[in-house]
């Protein structure tokens, strides 16, 4: 089924252990509304990224919903901003456990030659959720997949968007 709001995106259960009970039918599914009011309101999220050796990389960071896309950055020397220069395979989690929203994405990273009108949005954004400004690096998470729930299992969503959320 595809939810309107979200260009490109199919809405569907995500696939799990049989034991776990997650409907078949379409009926309880989440609205895109869901996922964007809580990663518009979020303070903190938990960034996942790939070490050089392969290991997991987990730290909390700020975020942004700008342009239907989440930005969030670090300093350039930071390990995580070094990680998902490096390979920008990320996932993004919020911090409830309760109304879960999980992002897998790819990060694209924004620098002082991106398009500085989107930067001043970000900056923007930035500023009246936390009262600072960002600047770069900061990254555009574009999504692959999406997974949320709120009463586990009857409400387990799942997005995939484009090819690479399969």
């Amino acid at each position: 089924m595809t939810d309107d709001s979200t260009p490109d995106a199919r809405r569907d259960r995500p696939e799990t252990e049989e034991s776990y009970g997650v409907p078949d039918s379409e009926e309880g599914l989440l609205p895109w509304s869901f996922v964007t009011q809580r990663l518009a309101a979020d303070r903190t999220f938990w960034v996942s990224t790939t070490l050089p050796d392969g290991r997991p990389h987990a730290r909390p960071v700020w975020g942004v919903r700008v342009d239907d896309r989440l930005h969030c950055g670090g300093g350039a020397g930071t390990r995580w901003v070094r990680n998902a220069s490096r390979d920008p395979r990320v996932v993004v989690h919020r911090e409830s456990g309760e109304e879960v929203v999980v992002l897998d994405g790819i990060a694209e990273r924004l620098d002082g030659d991106a398009d500085p009108d989107r930067l001043e949005r970000i900056d923007d954004a930035y500023e009246a959720k936390y009262g600072v400004r960002h600047g770069t690096p900061v990254f555009s998470i574009r999504p692959t997949r999406v997974l949320a729930w709120s009463d586990y299992p009857t409400d387990a969503t799942r997005w995939t968007f484009g090819d690479d959320g399969a």
